[in-house]
Formats: structure tokens, sequence, C-alpha cells
């Protein structure tokens, strides 16, 4: 009689086990069935501000200078921003990315701390800084990816410089965004009629002006063949081209057309949502396997007090 019952215990384990393994099996496999209405809000837009640090944005034609303006521009810019991601590219001749972030105070600090005499490799290089910005965006886009966000969010490169470009294809590059959707809103700052670039010590004290190696004053000027480069790469990728007046970097018309990209990010959607049901599989299967481990000792148990 003991063998008897001994052989339905194991039984009864054995099919608890294959009841167990099987529903956790069908839980890890994601069944679904229901689905509900769901509205979703996106929330931003991604902004890359690629900010000329050349030698030449230290002219003072854009009052008090054109690095100084643009930086005070992209403050403002920044107090009205909310939800937005922002990544910062400073270039000269070459280009160095700040990464993508909702924290503006970062941005705001690092903005205010570089200057164009901290740059390592002097010139001006458009190009590099469009693709520095691509790359910025996209490796913020492949991180949420990851972590199973896809993000379709509209993206914008703020490019400011004084469109004196010394190195590179600034309009292959700009071609190279059109095909990943990244719109560029270039602001040429300064005067036509040319300026000298002021000269300074490490420490900031002027102390004259740049010469080339005759002696002459080296003059900076947004050349209108400068301005034909920066409007064809806005138009391009889909972006617009504003040239800084007197008293303005350009950001404020910028700043309209940035409003229009987050209304349309931040309107509601209403998407199916299928409910998943793995919980309805997965913790009977637990259960059977937790009570499959239980009951030998149950059987050990009743077999000793019987022999007592």
């Amino acid at each position: 009689m003991i063998a008897g019952r001994a052989k339905w215990w194991r039984s009864l384990r054995a099919v608890l086990l294959l009841l167990g393994a099987a529903l956790v099996i069908i839980a890890f496999a994601g069944p679904q069935y229901g689905s509900r209405t769901r509205v979703l809000r996106k929330r931003g837009i991604d902004i890359v501000i690629a900010l000329d640090f050349s030698k030449s944005m230290l002219a003072r034609d854009v009052h008090p200078s054109r690095i100084k303006r643009a930086k005070g521009e992209l403050e403002r810019l920044l107090a009205d921003l909310d939800g937005d991601r922002v990544g910062l590219v400073a270039f000269a001749g070459d280009a160095m990315a700040f990464p993508m972030t909702v924290d503006y105070s970062a941005v705001r600090l690092f903005l205010r701390d570089l200057g164009p005499m901290d740059m390592p490799v002097g010139g001006t290089a458009i190009g590099k800084a469009l693709i520095a910005s691509k790359r910025l965006i996209e490796s913020s886009n492949e991180s949420r990816s990851d972590e199973g966000n896809p993000d379709r969010r509209s993206k914008v490169v703020i490019l400011l410089t004084d469109g004196e470009d010394h190195e590179g294809d600034p309009i292959a590059a700009a071609e190279e965004l059109q095909t990943t959707g990244i719109k560029v809103y270039a602001v040429g700052i300064g005067s036509g009629s040319g300026e000298p670039i002021p000269s300074y010590t490490a420490d900031g004290t002027l102390i004259g002006h740049m010469k080339d190696a005759n002696g002459r004053l080296i003059m900076t000027a947004l050349s209108a063949e400068n301005e034909d480069t920066l409007e064809e790469i806005a138009s391009i990728t889909g972006g617009e081209y504003v040239r800084a007046e007197e008293g303005t970097v350009g950001v404020t018309e910028i700043r309209a057309e940035l409003a229009k990209l987050q209304a349309s990010e931040r309107k509601a959607r209403r998407v199916t949502v299928h409910e998943n049901r793995f919980a309805l599989a997965l913790l009977p299967g637990f259960l059977f396997i937790v009570l499959e481990a239980i009951l030998p000792e149950a059987w050990i148990v009743r077999r000793r007090r019987r022999k007592t």
C-alpha cells in the first residue's frame, strides 16, 4: 500500500513539474489578450547648438562681440525651453561635443566657461561641426532605443557662425544630416564690410588686433559667399537661414520655428495597446514548481510518522 502511494506521489510530482514548466514557457512567450486605448504625449525635441568658437568670433562688429552676443542669445533660448534635450558642439578647426541633456544649467556652465582661446585647433570647420552634431543626436537616440524606447522626436541643429569655413565640405555634411531628418537652422553673425580680430593675452587682456605674416590686419566678414553657404545648408536640411542684425543674432526668429516643432511634438495622440497577460501563466507555473519541490518532504514526513 505504501509503495502504491509512493508511486502516486511521484506521478503527481511529475505532472506538477510538467505543468509548471509549460506555464512558465508560455509566460515567457509574452501572451497578449485584449486591448485598450492609451493617450500618448510626447515631450520636447532634440536640439544641438553648434557654436563657432574660432578666433574670428572675437570680432566686435556685433556688440559686445560676436561670441558674447551669441552666448547671451543662447542663454535666453535655454530659459524658454521645457523638456527639450539639448547638446552643445563647440567648434573651430575641430569640434568637441557636450552630451544631450535636459539639465540646462550644465549647458549654461559649459557655454560660459569656454572661449575661442580654449580651442585646441584654430580655423573654422563647419562640416565637422555638423557631423559631430549628427553623431551626438544619433548616440542619444541609440541609448534610448537600447532601453526599449525608440525615439522619433524632431531633431534640430542651431548653427551659429560667421561662416568663414576654411576646410572640409559643409554642403556634403548637410546632405548627411538631411538623410536622417535633422534640420539645420543657421545664423550668420557679423558684418559684410569686415572687422579686425582682437588679440588677447591668456588672462583676457586686450593687446591689439591679429595680423598676418606681413604685418597687415586680419579682417573677418560675413561675406555674400559665406551667407550663400549657410543658406544652402539650411535649405538642404529643411531649416532656415537668419542673418544677425545689430542687437541680436537671429535666435529670436529661430525660437518661433522651434515653438512650432515643440507644439507638434507635444500634441496628444491615441494608440491601441495590447494587454500583456504573461502573469496569468507565470504565477500558476511557479506555484506548481514550488508544490512539486515541497511534496517529497510531505511524503517522507508521513512515512516517518507511520513507522513511529
